[in-house]
Parts: C-alpha cells; structure tokens; sequence
C-alpha cells in the first residue's frame, strides 16, 4: 500500500483543548467502490491519529490498540483535503482512551472514531525499537491552528 503521506500536528481547537491534527489525502489505491476511501484506510488512519494523540499529555507514551469503533457517516472521497481530528479522553497507569473524527475541507464529519490503548514500553512493540527512521514522528515544525479547508 502506497503511503497516505499524513502529517501530524499538535494544535489548539476552538475550545482551547489540545488536540492532534493529522492531514492527508487518499489515492486510486486507498479506494473502495469507485472514488470512494476503503473503510480499512479510514479505520487505519483514525486508529493511528488516536492512538498518537496520547503524545500530547504524555510525550513519551506509545500505545497498542485494545479495541477502536468507527462509525462511517459519509463517503470518504479520494484525491481531496482530509484531516483527522483525535484527542485523549482518559488516561489510567496501563491504559488510554481517545475519539475523534475525520472531516473534508467544508468540516463535514465523515468518519469518527473512539478506542483504548496499552501503554507499552518501545521496546516490547518494536524489538528494533522506535527510531524516526521507522516510525513518524509528530512534525517538529508544528503550527498551533490548521485552517481546515486551507491549503495543504
């Protein structure tokens, strides 16, 4: 599967709660029915925004998913501005719980999401370990407000 190329920034939303933008754009090869996202790619992709949001409150978290529902609301189209939207709801010693949402440039909500996490240590979810040659990181070049509907 071909890279979705997101990009994963820490931001600010209008409530002043500290949220985890991710933004992306889906291909040919992300689709389902014609012009349309698979669920597995929109599930993917919210999963893993959800997961990393957990990176706000606790920098040095990592996490593996324990169980993620989605809900499906409208078609996710290919070849279009999309961006995810996820934030930490609950955090235990062992376990996290996060939601979120996916929208279109016009803030249509697509897709939402909420999972729970364990809390594992790097080395028992990659016996390489997690280096930023295998994994993204969330961007250091971070803005605090992505314009949805705004260029990419």
């Amino acid at each position: 599967m071909l890279s979705l190329g997101a990009r994963f920034y820490e931001c600010t939303d209008d409530e002043g709660k500290s949220v985890l933008v991710t933004k992306f754009r889906t291909r040919f090869e992300h689709q389902s029915y014609p012009g349309r996202t698979h669920g597995g790619i929109t599930s993917t992709l919210l999963d893993e925004a959800i997961g990393r949001s957990v990176s706000i409150p606790l920098p040095h978290a990592w996490g593996v998913t324990l169980d993620l529902n989605i809900k499906y609301k409208k078609p996710v189209p290919l070849d279009k501005d999309l961006y995810a939207i996820t934030w930490t709801t609950k955090i235990t010693s062992r376990v996290f719980e996060g939601e979120g949402y996916i929208v279109d440039r016009d803030g249509t909500v697509l897709a939402t999401a909420c999972g729970r996490y364990m809390q594992l240590d790097p080395s028992k979810i990659s016996p390489e370990g997690i280096t930023a040659e295998n994994w993204f990181y969330v961007d250091e070049d971070l803005p605090t407000h992505i314009d949805i509907g705004g260029d990419f």
